[in-house]
């Protein structure tokens, strides 16, 4: 489980593509790693992945066919960032919300906005998930926790402050660029309840 606070981006430094599956190589901060060992758990672009191997500051993972596939971690190069988190501990202090690190779908950035010292981006993903994401909702977007603002048909709107600008990797995207889309869970699990208690009623 993850909280949606990233502790920063980190670059890739080397992807090995294998038979079903590309293993890659990322470079961190020192501290980053403290305790880290072969099985702990990081989200990468709020993709959870297992710790295949430690030395010093690097350390490997296996990203299999489907995480290739369903998320954006399929279009990794040397040289790349993406958004790291460590998985939280029982006692910490949860300031974003529960992430699972299973990405729902990626999205597109249609639009981004300066707006005073904050930026405002606008995301186009397909419809069928339009319905778990409401205004003022809970979005993990690359493993960062945010909250939506005005969804609207295959669009929704969130708000970056300073902070999140400076340290991850959202501060650096373009137009055009995909990114990873994680649904809120208990928002997912009232729709679809919802949708089930209403379905047989009928």
């Amino acid at each position: 489980m993850f909280t949606g606070i990233v502790r920063g981006y980190v670059p890739v430094q080397k992807i090995e593509k294998k038979e079903g599956m590309n293993t890659i190589t990322l470079l961190f901060e020192p501290d980053f790693l403290d305790g880290i060992i072969t099985g702990s758990s990081i989200a990468l672009d709020g993709v959870c992945m297992t710790v295949i191997a430690v030395n010093d500051s690097e350390a490997s993972f296996d990203i299999m066919e489907e995480s290739l596939r369903v998320t954006t971690l399929g279009g990794l190069q040397v040289g790349d960032h993406v958004n790291v988190e460590r998985a939280a501990k029982m006692g910490d202090e949860i300031g974003g919300h529960v992430v699972s690190g299973h990405v729902s779908a990626k999205a597109e950035i249609t639009d981004i906005q300066k707006v005073s010292h904050d930026v405002s981006m606008t995301f186009s993903m397909v419809n069928k998930w339009m319905k778990y994401i409401i205004h003022k909702g809970f979005i993990s977007v690359d493993g960062v926790s945010l909250t939506v603002v005005e969804p609207k048909d295959d669009t929704f709107r969130v708000h970056l402050i300073p902070e999140t600008l400076e340290n991850t990797s959202l501060g650096h995207k373009k137009v055009g660029e995909l990114v990873n889309i994680e649904i809120d869970p208990m928002t997912q699990a009232i729709v679809d309840t919802t949708e089930r208690i209403l379905a047989e009623k009928i």
